[in-house]
């Protein structure tokens, strides 16, 4: 599949959601892809680009940003309390907010640069033991403790259980970020966009579908 295959999609399933087109994010995920691969993605026009490591992503993109005007780059990955000064600087969006002291961490960083990279809190829809984020029964508390911490929290994001049917969960965290005000719903993936996008995702991460096969 290419990118243009890809956006070709998602304004389709924009359209058969009743969704305005350009309003979902596409978020083209470059973990362990090689350099030509996130290059010729580029080259196409893509701007917006998810990370799993903060390190990776020092690695690759000052010299695309050198090169390419507009790159946004997401954190999609787990971050650790010691990597977020490095993060906080590298993205311009973390989508894995699941715990006070990480936010208590943000808030502090932000407090010192006087600006913060967009928020997503972490659920664990399928309360699986093994997967980051937040349950459920806790993301109400989180969210609020998150707000009170003065931090720009903009949604809430989730990968379901691989083996389940991802639509339940969509809708489960749809429902969750309505609740408490939140517009942002980060969701959906290569096999299952199209459903997310159906729930109401704002923003999808999309690797393999565009790049192939993750290499490592």
């Amino acid at each position: 599949m290419t990118l243009a295959t890809i956006t070709d999609r998602l304004r389709a399933a924009e359209r058969n959601a009743g969704r305005a087109p350009g309003s979902v994010t596409l978020i083209a995920v470059s973990k362990v892809q090689p350099p030509e691969r996130v290059e010729a993605v580029l080259d196409q026009g893509q701007r917006v680009f998810g990370e799993n490591r903060v390190q990776e992503a020092q690695g690759r993109w000052p010299a695309f940003q050198a090169r390419f005007a507009g790159i946004s780059l997401h954190l999609i990955g787990p971050l650790q309390t010691n990597k977020a000064r490095a993060a906080v600087e590298m993205f311009d969006a973390i989508h894995t907010v699941d715990r006070l002291k990480l936010a208590t961490t943000l808030a502090r960083l932000a407090d010192e640069r006087g600006q913060s990279p967009d928020l997503f809190v972490q659920v664990n829809t399928g309360a699986e033991p093994q997967k980051a984020g937040v349950l459920p029964d806790g993301v109400d508390a989180l969210v609020t403790e998150v707000r009170g911490l003065g931090l720009p929290l903009v949604g809430l994001m989730c990968i379901p259980p691989a083996e389940a049917a991802p639509a339940p969960h969509f809708r489960m965290l749809a429902e969750m970020a309505a609740r408490n005000g939140l517009t942002g719903l980060s969701m959906g993936m290569s096999d299952d966009f199209e459903t997310a996008v159906a729930c109401g995702a704002t923003h999808i991460r999309v690797g393999s579908a565009i790049f192939g096969s993750r290499v490592g």
